[in-house]
Parts: structure tokens; C-alpha cells; sequence
């Protein structure tokens, strides 16, 4: 890649979902909650949508990347057990394997590449899984209580408390920290990973290679919140990888 100057330029991966706009309903769309953007642009970064692609494998995905400064994996809807060897819970959503076969295969090309990579919710789930990780599919069977998404469509509240020593704790510090939560799942195993964040019923909020320049994976939701340190650490990593060239 050449190097680039001026402001990173950074892919967000994206869901396609029926909307409805205007007179349109159930258009096919390529669609992203906004906050991430105004997180990104906020912290001096350019963010492209990348759409989701069922025919994707590491060589298109490879091309795409070449392109960009970094690449954040979204939020969004569980990974489909077979991904990870499971058989499905109960509890289960509806399978995307156009995201699921694209996003993989983003963990994996940027494991090679060291292209610095956000995973947020799903997004660090996909990245556990691409790593040979497993998931745990319902978490509420484990803890007995539903904290961490206790109504449906609306973002809930708690802390998390940052280990000591690790690159997430450079960026907020170690005393706990509330953040916005909404999930049903969490990493169980997290192969090339070590652990950088835990809520105090032993579920893990935050992941990280720490031989990696930025390869980093939280639990919950910045981008709907108002701290934008995460944000502001992750586009200074991928514009010292856009200036290297």
C-alpha cells in the first residue's frame, strides 16, 4: 500500500436489511446505526460502509482491505453456531451468512496484514470465532439474569472493569467504567487473544492480540455512548498504518 497522508480512512462492515423509506418498503439496504460514523469522523477519521458479501473469501477481501487505514467490525446479530462447531440455542436469531462470511474472513486477512481492527459486540465475536474461538450462545443461562440486555431494542448500563497492563487500559484506565450493553452472547475461548476486560459475574467485555499493532475487541457498545477514547486510539493507530505505506 502507498503511503497516505491526511485523514485515515477506515471501513465499517455493515448489515442488509429490508427498510422502509418514503414510499419504499422492504427495500433491500445497506445499512449501519450512524453513531459509528460520528464516532469515527469525531476522532478525525473517514468512514466507508463496506456491505456484506456471501460470495466473499480471503483474496476479495484481501483487495478491499488494501484500500483502507483499518476496518471496525459492527455490532449486530449472532454468529451462526456452525461457524464455531455448536449446535444452535434456543435462543438463537436469524442467521446471516452474507456477514458471517465476510467478516471472517476481515478477522483473518488483518490478522495477516496487522491492518489495525475494532470488533464491537459481534464484531469481537467474529474475531474469537475466526481465530478458532468458541462463543457462549446465551449468557443469561449462565449468570441467571439478564443485565447485560435487559430490553428488547434499548441499551442498558453496567461495568466493566479493565485489566491491568493491557493496551485497552492505556486508552481508559483501570477503574471501572460504565458502559452501553446489549447482548445475549459473549466469548467463551479466544485463541491468539488475551482477556482486557470482565464484568464481575465472569463475563468477558474485552479481548486483545498484544502482538498486534491495534487488534482489539469489546464486548459492549461505544458507539452509542458519549466516551469517545476508544474511538480517538484506534484512528491514531490506523493513521500511523496509512503513513507507513
Amino acid at each position: 500500500m502507498a503511503a497516505r497522508s491526511g485523514r485515515p480512512v477506515i471501513g465499517v462492515t455493515s448489515y442488509v436489511e429490508p427498510v422502509v423509506r418514503g414510499d419504499w418498503t422492504d427495500q433491500a439496504s445497506t445499512v449501519l446505526p450512524h453513531g459509528y460514523v460520528e464516532h469515527l469522523e469525531r476522532a478525525g477519521a473517514i468512514a466507508v460502509v463496506l456491505p456484506p458479501r456471501l460470495d466473499a473469501d480471503e483474496e476479495l477481501v484481501s483487495g478491499v482491505l488494501a484500500r483502507l487505514d483499518g476496518v471496525v467490525i459492527a455490532g449486530g446479530a449472532d454468529v451462526e453456531p456452525s461457524r464455531y462447531a455448536a449446535l444452535p440455542h434456543a435462543s438463537l436469531q436469524a442467521a446471516r451468512p452474507d456477514r458471517d462470511t465476510f467478516e471472517i474472513a476481515v478477522a483473518r486477512v488483518t490478522a495477516r496484514t496487522r491492518l489495525p481492527l475494532l470488533g464491537i459486540c459481534r464484531g469481537m465475536q467474529v474475531m474469537a470465532v475466526a481465530a478458532g474461538g468458541t462463543l457462549e450462545q446465551h449468557v443469561p443461562d449462565r449468570v441467571g439474569h439478564t443485565s447485560h440486555s435487559p430490553s428488547p431494542g434499548v441499551y442498558a448500563s453496567h461495568h466493566v472493569s479493565v485489566v491491568e497492563g493491557t493496551r485497552l487500559a492505556s486508552i481508559l484506565g483501570t477503574d471501572p467504567i460504565d458502559v452501553p450493553t446489549y447482548h445475549h452472547q459473549a466469548v467463551a475461548t479466544h485463541p491468539g487473544h488475551v482477556p482486557s476486560a470482565w464484568h464481575e459475574d465472569g463475563t468477558l467485555e474485552a479481548m486483545e492480540d498484544p502482538d498486534h499493532p491495534f487488534r482489539l475487541g469489546v464486548q459492549w457498545h461505544p458507539e452509542a455512548g458519549e466516551d469517545g477514547r476508544l474511538f480517538d486510539a484506534f484512528v491514531e493507530a490506523c493513521a500511523d498504518f496509512g503513513s507507513m505505506g
